[in-house]
C-alpha cells in the first residue's frame, strides 16, 4: 500500500510504528528508480512490520526543510515518529532490509 503525505498530515502519518518516507520528486530520475523497490517491499512486509509513505518535496517544502534533506531521493527511517536514520540515493531491497534490521 502506498500513501502520499503531505506537510499537513506528516507528524500524524508518522506517529506510530516503524515508517520509511521515501523524499521524491517527479523529476528526479534516481527517484523513479527507486519508486519500484519501494513498491516491492511494501508488497512483500506487512503494513504492521512497515509503513511506507511518499512526499514530493516540491508540493511539500517544509517538512523536508525540517530535516535537512539536501538530495533526493532520501528515505527517512522513523520509530514512533523519530526519524532513527536518515539515507540519500538510491537503495537496493537488501540495503533497505539491512537498515530494517538495525533500526529493529
Amino acid at each position: 500500500m502506498e500513501y502520499h503525505v503531505t506537510d499537513a498530515n506528516f507528524v500524524e502519518e508518522t506517529a506510530n510504528g516503524t515508517v520509511l518516507v521515501d523524499m521524491w520528486a517527479t523529476w528526479c530520475g534516481p527517484c523513479r528508480m527507486q519508486a519500484p523497490i519501494l513498491t516491492q517491499l511494501s508488497e512483500e512486509l506487512d503494513e504492521s512490520e512497515l509503513k511506507i509513505v511518499k512526499m514530493d518535496v516540491d508540493e511539500n517544502p517544509a517538512t523536508p526543510q525540517g530535516f535537512g534533506v539536501m538530495a533526493i531521493p532520501t528515505l527517512l527511517f522513523m520509530k514512533n515518529g523519530q526519524v532513527v536514520r536518515q539515507e540519500a540515493g538510491v537503495h537496493t531491497k537488501a540495503q533497505i532490509k539491512q537498515i530494517l534490521e538495525e533500526i529493529a
